[in-house]
């Protein structure tokens, strides 16, 4: 469905959406839906006027949003996981958990290291945030700290872990891509991956001993924990996610078997089929009149992951659109003979995987789309394959966590119950990345060189 569009005419049409969501959002306070529709619309009849066909258009369309039907599957499964690990006790004892072991003045470290770290050995960001995340979030929100910053941490240490597990979708796309080894690829991330980790976790223990907390602090968690009953049960589905890792199961097949060894114990537990279809579709709802207790547990279930659905949707359709109608190509393409240097390719790999995610929400996309364009330019200018798989995870692969309809900025929103503009000044893995890749081509510290092998090929 490429095909060639007018320059001029794609350049238009890109300001125009800039302008239209960055007028709606920013300019206006709009939540992100109503903007991303006037965008899809502004396209279309543009595109119309300039000799595409409404069918084409639709088609091009709908191809945008068959990239993402797996994830849009995904956020249901996780939305029902959630609202049966609330329903059988596995989250409130994660919370119980975090109230007796973590010292506040420690917690934000404490948050990052244990996302990344389950991150790492799941290999999966969206799972690492809406099981280990949620419980972090709830129990750093009692503690006082700032909610934003609680799950910019947390989101951190989600990132680190994809960016660092063989497991992950991300790292083996960009290893793809770019025809590079995954093993490698991993080993050379962790020039700028360690760096941007390095510096996070400095912020987190700057953040958390600065914090001050009351006693009335202390007073809240101990009612809560007194309200809170712990469960056994908590190991068998974190070890079931952890298994499923281990064995390489696919994220939807491992979410199902995570909710149907849940239910099952759910409705064993004494509970109807009429309160576990409430609980998965609507979310869990606590018996408690607690006020902390109701802010930290009433949540999940499938609708509650539909505003976001039909976020995610909306941005898949406008990358559709900008992408299979041959939009951004035409803009990107002319840009690559002004490019002079290995400082500049690299440059214009990470500004180009981060543009991508503003424009199209959709952070597969925004790594391929680099990848194909200046494929051929790392080979021109002697670096290696790695170079570039690398400066494609730095941008493409985590910016979508800081746009508000992005896929994963949105999910992130969701699942964590904060507004995405609210925590990306706290985002600092995805801060930082793509400057130590911009440092590292600058200075040639850690930035590959082509190998013989990899000339003649």
């Amino acid at each position: 469905m490429q095909r060639e569009v007018n320059r001029k005419l794609a350049v238009g049409l890109l300001a125009g959406v800039i302008f239209i969501l960055a007028g709606g959002i920013i300019g206006l306070g709009l939540a992100p839906i109503a903007p991303l529709l006037v965008a899809i619309a502004w396209i279309i009849l543009v595109m119309r006027l300039a000799g595409v066909t409404f069918q084409d258009a639709q088609a091009a369309l709908i191809k945008g949003i068959e990239a993402g039907i797996a994830p849009l599957f995904l956020f249901l499964l996780i939305g029902s996981m959630i609202a049966l690990w609330l329903g059988t006790g596995v989250i409130p004892t994660m919370i119980w958990l975090g109230f007796k072991l973590i010292n506040p003045a420690w917690f934000l470290p404490t948050a990052l290291l244990t996302s990344a770290l389950v991150g790492t050995m799941i290999g999966s960001a969206f799972t690492t945030m809406s099981t280990v995340g949620v419980a972090l979030m709830g129990v750093g929100t009692t503690l006082g700290f700032n909610p934003a910053l609680v799950a910019g941490m947390i989101i951190s240490g989600a990132i680190f872990g994809d960016k660092s597990s063989p497991l992950a979708d991300s790292t083996n796309l960009a290893a793809a891509v770019s025809g590079t080894d995954l093993f490698a690829h991993l080993k050379n991330l962790m020039w700028t991956t360690l760096p941007a980790m390095a510096v996070t976790l400095i912020l987190a223990f700057a953040f958390g001993f600065s914090a001050h907390h009351t006693g009335g602090v202390s007073v809240k968690t101990a009612a809560v924990t007194q309200l809170i009953q712990p469960t056994w049960w908590t190991i068998v589905p974190i070890a079931l996610i952890l298994i499923s890792a281990l064995a390489k199961i696919p994220a939807i097949p491992s979410l199902l078997i995570n909710v149907v060894v849940n239910t099952v114990y759910y409705l064993l537990s004494g509970h109807s089929l009429k309160a576990w279809a409430n609980l998965v579709v609507n979310g869990y709802k606590t018996p408690s009149t607690n006020a902390t207790l109701v802010a930290l547990l009433d949540r999940g279930g499938m609708t509650a992951m539909m505003e976001t659905i039909m976020l995610i949707m909306l941005a898949l359709a406008l990358g559709g659109l900008l992408s299979n109608l041959g939009i951004l190509r035409a803009v990107m393409n002319p840009i690559v003979s002004y490019l002079k240097s290995q400082k500049s390719i690299v440059f214009a790999t990470l500004l180009t995987g981060i543009a991508t995610n503003f424009l199209v929400g959709e952070q597969y996309l925004s790594v391929m789309l680099p990848g194909q364009i200046f494929k051929e330019d790392y080979k021109r200018f002697g670096l290696s394959p790695l170079a570039l798989s690398r400066a494609m995870e730095d941008s493409g692969a985590i910016a979508n966590y800081l746009v508000p309809w992005g896929v994963a900025g949105a999910f992130a929103s969701q699942t964590l119950h904060v507004p995405v503009l609210s925590f990306v000044p706290f985002t600092f893995l995805a801060l930082f990345s793509p400057v130590f890749s911009l440092l590292s081509a600058l200075t040639g510290i850690g930035l590959r060189q082509a190998s013989q092998d990899e000339v003649a090929k």
